[in-house]
């Protein structure tokens, strides 16, 4: 008789392999963290001696749960920034907290709270892709959970790289290490086609397949996301990224939302895997996954979480019952995944997914022994209709509860037992997760009092210049002004452009004025070169004026406009709008050793008769500004415009005033 370390019998076993083999009484034998054998009890127990037995008292083993794609630190952020569009989310909120407070520490906390709380849910593995990805690895194993841990990689600096060389980098460092550790599959995640360049795409491939690990990354989850891979590229997200390379690595893709079935089949022909995330699509209104089309077409599809600040949980069973009521309602048919598919999602085909196949994700001999027992007997799943066996499938996803898990092994070691956590202390994690929260609450309330601190976090403001000197008078007739700029200045450099202005209003109107701009370079034969987005937040004139309105001192701040007007509109949410439209010629002189702009603006939206002429500069220096205001309205004389009409307001003030706004 063969030894074992673990007997569980008296168990309802649902095994999930690839012929949905169930034993109503059946055995699992256990050694080292392997599952040797599985089959009825009678079988089981005259061909194994344990060293332990465990009777399960007619509960019902599974194969434990995969969360196929989460970001497990992200539990100290559930619920920062709740009910807004996923670019204002991600970008306006999560991504700005992160830069504050993101750190090993931090990262360690959340991971080892998202570990509790997939333990007590029956998650036995999971897909995970984060910043200091090496901290979540050292929690999860601490925690005793298998994971796939992937390195995040981005375009632009992150909490743990300041660029995306070191970010690949510390990828290469932690899969070096990390690999062959007997619960961790270290891995790298370039985060999105949108946030990675085809130089980054092509490293992490390279990467990956050097090492031979799966490759995480999000694939078009929005609608918007694919609309701005045809702009920019030509072509949708998936045939973009199969150019660029990344189908030659072995690919967990996140969502898969808008894909057609050309796509699923490139998908399905690189033997990519897909992260189906029913709640977190739904609440961030991302769109409905075509999942069963995914399945026909052969495709491994898993379910995740995805993280818990976009969902808020990290419950497995709320994600499968979801994904099976999604795809009913949303075809019509109501025999669109059943429960029988869902529940291999959630095992079997989610570690495939995950390039995990081989080792978890069905009860099976040979596999690691990742078992979770569920009690099926409480009132919310009662009575049971026994003849037909496989009725176990709808009361597990229909009706179970992620706290009927009574019990969880990973790799043969008990995690839960009767419902208590045997490898995690929470009590002091939920202390210190308290006061991280009041941390990024003070933050989070400091920033939104402040235009300059909100556009800080998003766009990485630069200030200008603390002094700007300017004047500004309107012409009827702009042609003299013309004249003598080309007859008696020295002209260093001139442009043309159409200007397109959305002037943020708010109901401070003391506080500082947000302008969006666009920008389109014209050239000589009105062909228009390039175009240009960015956001100037400009504040009130803090000192005095001379002739004509010569503005002292004004604070200023540029930075690229790199979202939608949708989005600034969502995130910084004015009172109200003004839209103004002109065509604008400028010149850069040289005057008594100074230089000076020149715009000649004419305004097209609304439209006004005549021209607006602004000379101004800018400085570091207050006496610098002194000298530039005096010699300001020298040089005003020079263009002929000392007795024109002097504007004292800024242009949308002027439509105000004019009743065109």
């Amino acid at each position: 008789m063969a030894q074992v370390d673990w007997i569980l019998k008296n168990a309802f076993v649902v095994c999930l392999d690839e012929g949905f083999l169930i034993y109503p009484r059946g055995a699992v034998a256990v050694r080292g963290g392997d599952i040797l054998a599985v089959g009825e009890e009678g079988d089981i127990t005259a061909r194994f001696q344990a060293r332990d037995t465990m009777d399960c008292g007619g509960r019902t083993l599974l194969p434990g749960l995969v969360n196929a794609h989460t970001h497990v630190p992200m539990t100290l952020l559930r619920g920062v920034a709740d009910d807004r569009r996923l670019d204002v989310w991600l970008l306006g909120y999560v991504m700005p907290v992160e830069r504050e407070f993101v750190s090993p520490d931090v990262v360690r906390l959340g991971t080892l709270l998202a570990c509790a709380e997939m333990i007590r849910g029956g998650v036995t593995c999971f897909a995970d892709m984060y910043y200091f990805e090496e901290s979540v690895a050292a929690a999860t194993a601490e925690a005793g959970l298998r994971a796939l841990c992937a390195q995040t990689v981005l375009k632009f600096p992150t909490p743990d790289a300041a660029s995306y060389e070191d970010s690949l980098a510390s990828a290469r460092d932690f899969i070096g290490r990390w690999r062959g550790h007997p619960l961790i599959v270290p891995s790298v995640a370039p985060h999105a086609p949108y946030t990675c360049t085809p130089e980054i795409l092509r490293s992490c491939t390279d990467l990956a397949i050097e090492f031979d690990v799966p490759l995480h990354t999000h694939l078009s989850e929005t609608s918007q996301e694919v609309e701005q891979c045809r702009e920019a590229y030509g072509m949708p997200v998936i045939p973009w990224i199969k150019k660029a390379g990344l189908l030659e690595a072995k690919v967990l893709a996140a969502h898969c939302v808008h894909v057609d079935e050309g796509e699923i089949r490139t998908l399905s022909h690189a033997r990519a895997g897909v992260a189906h995330n029913p709640s977190s699509n739904l609440k961030l209104a991302s769109g409905f996954a075509p999942v069963r089309t995914m399945l026909e077409a052969g495709l491994n599809v898993g379910i995740g979480t995805d993280g818990p600040s976009s969902n808020n949980d990290l419950d497995m069973f709320e994600e499968m019952r979801l994904a099976s009521f999604i795809a009913k309602g949303h075809s019509g048919d109501p025999t669109a995944l059943p429960a029988k598919t869902v529940l291999a999602m959630a095992t079997r085909l989610g570690a495939r997914a995950m390039h995990l196949g081989e080792v978890t994700g069905s009860i099976e001999a040979g596999k690691r022994a990742d078992l979770i027992l569920v009690d099926l007997e409480g009132v919310h799943n009662r009575p049971h209709f026994e003849r037909d066996p496989e009725g176990v499938y709808s009361r597990i996803v229909y009706a179970a509860k992620a706290s009927d898990v009574t019990d969880v092994m990973v790799e043969g070691r008990w995690l839960l037992r009767d419902r208590k956590l045997l490898t995690i202390d929470l009590d002091p994690l939920l202390k210190e997760a308290d006061d991280f929260a009041r941390r990024v609450d003070a933050f989070l309330v400091t920033r939104e009092g402040s235009l300059l601190s909100k556009l800080v976090a998003i766009e990485g403001a630069v200030q200008e210049e603390s002094y700007e000197v300017q004047v500004k008078v309107r012409l009827p007739d702009p042609s003299a002004a013309e004249t003598a700029l080309a007859s008696r200045l020295e002209i260093l450099r001139r442009a043309h452009y159409h200007e397109f202005d959305t002037y943020f209003t708010f109901a401070d109107e003391s506080q500082d004025r947000l302008r969006y701009r666009e920008d389109e370079f014209v050239e000589d034969d009105g062909s228009v070169s390039q175009v240009r987005y960015r956001l100037t937040l400009t504040g009130p004139a803090a000192e005095g004026e001379y002739e004509h309105s010569v503005l002292l001192s004004r604070s200023r701040f540029i930075a690229p406009a790199t979202h939608s007007l949708r989005f600034y509109r969502e995130y910084f949410k004015p009172e109200g709008e003004i839209n103004i439209a002109k065509d604008r010629r400028r010149w850069l002189v040289h005057f008594r050793g100074e230089e000076f702009f020149v715009n000649l603006d004419r305004l097209t939206s609304p439209a006004l008769e005549g021209a607006f002429l602004e000379v101004k500069s800018r400085t570091w220096s207050r006496r610098d500004a002194e000298e530039k205001a005096r010699l300001i309205v020298d040089l005003l004389r020079e263009l002929g415009a000392t007795h024109a009409e002097p504007v004292t307001a800024d242009y949308p003030n002027i439509m105000k005033d004019t009743g065109r706004s």
